[in-house]
């Protein structure tokens, strides 16, 4: 009975399967076809496990180490030297400044001595720079010591590259997108490569900064002493007057440099790498992002114009109405 029985469902299965046809000639096919499985479903605790396991697998640094602990300690330093310039204590912010300077340069030499180099540097180090020029840009022009219009040249190109670093930085930052894990910069997404010409545009920066905060010191009725503090300094240099002329000189200077250097994010593809494996979206996003730079600095030039020609309208302005009055 039992083998009957089996020879049948036999003789039925091979008929069920003779009669099955093949999806792909339309005739019937041979093979079985088995029954599908419902679809598997993560409960909430494999699925936070499985989140963990793939973000643990993402590759991390090291950041505390002394270069990255210098860069930081000059971000702390930098609101301390701006209030010192907007209450006159210009002895205290000139130091602070020089203590800026130095650290700038020993941690990247730190770094490449002792091979501590991080994604996390690569980013903050620039940034701390820029940071450090924004605010004592703005002191230096609320006291009138800077132009307004190379004030404006100065920010606004800074201002162009932090807007584009928060683009390059969310586009580039692998799923899942979060504010935490964007603020982790333990997680390298890009890298920032500064052009040569940022790098001199950086170093003639900090010189007419320094040069403008050392000017009350070389003249006594600024330095609030009958004494320069500076005396040897501004005998060699002319003293007040030959120190006008050099800071002027650096400021021309600085605007030149500053345009080319904000241009020059525009055209050089490789200032920042965007870390990943796909070549075609890497390109994309280089390019949106160089084209938000060239948006927003072309802004900042045409402010920057409108300045530039309302203080040479009002100095000519100034000019006729002295001559008149002679």
């Amino acid at each position: 009975m039992a083998d009957g029985e089996r020879g049948r469902i036999g003789e039925g299965e091979a008929k069920t399967q003779a009669s099955t046809p093949s999806p792909a000639s339309g005739k019937p096919s041979s093979t079985p076809s088995l029954p599908s499985s419902p679809k598997a479903r993560l409960t909430p605790k494999a699925l936070r496990q499985n989140i963990a396991s793939r973000l643990s697998a993402l590759p991390r640094e090291n950041i505390y180490n002394v270069p990255n602990i210098l860069t930081f300690s000059r971000l702390v330093a930098t609101p301390v030297i701006g209030y010192l310039v907007v209450h006159n204590q210009h002895a205290w912010a000139v130091g602070l400044f020089a203590y800026a300077g130095i650290t700038d340069l020993v941690d990247g030499w730190i770094a490449r001595k002792w091979k501590l180099q991080t994604v996390v540097g690569s980013v903050v180090d620039p940034m701390a720079d820029k940071i450090l020029m924004t605010t004592l840009v703005c002191c230096l022009a609320i006291n009138g010591s800077l132009p307004l219009p190379l004030a404006t040249l100065i920010l606004g190109r800074d201002a162009s590259l932090a807007i584009a670093a928060i683009y390059y930085r969310w586009t580039s930052l692998p799923e899942p997108k979060t504010l935490t894990r964007y603020w982790d910069f333990s997680l390298p997404s890009a890298e920032v490569h500064p052009t040569t010409i940022s790098k001199l545009n950086t170093f003639l920066q900090l010189g007419l900064i320094g040069a403008t905060l050392t000017l009350p010191l070389l003249v006594p009725a600024a330095a609030g002493s009958g004494e320069s503090l500076l005396k040897p300094v501004a005998e060699l240099l002319g003293r007040a007057e030959g120190v006008k002329t050099i800071v002027i000189g650096l400021q021309g200077v600085v605007a030149a440099t500053t345009l080319w250097s904000g241009a020059s994010y525009i055209w050089t593809k490789d200032a920042v790498k965007i870390l990943g494996d796909d070549e075609v979206l890497k390109k994309k996003q280089g390019f949106r992002g160089r084209m938000v730079i060239g948006g927003t600095f072309g802004i900042v030039l045409a402010v920057t114009a409108a300045l530039a020609w309302r203080d040479w309208t009002e100095e000519n302005d100034d000019g006729k109405e002295e001559g008149e009055g002679k």
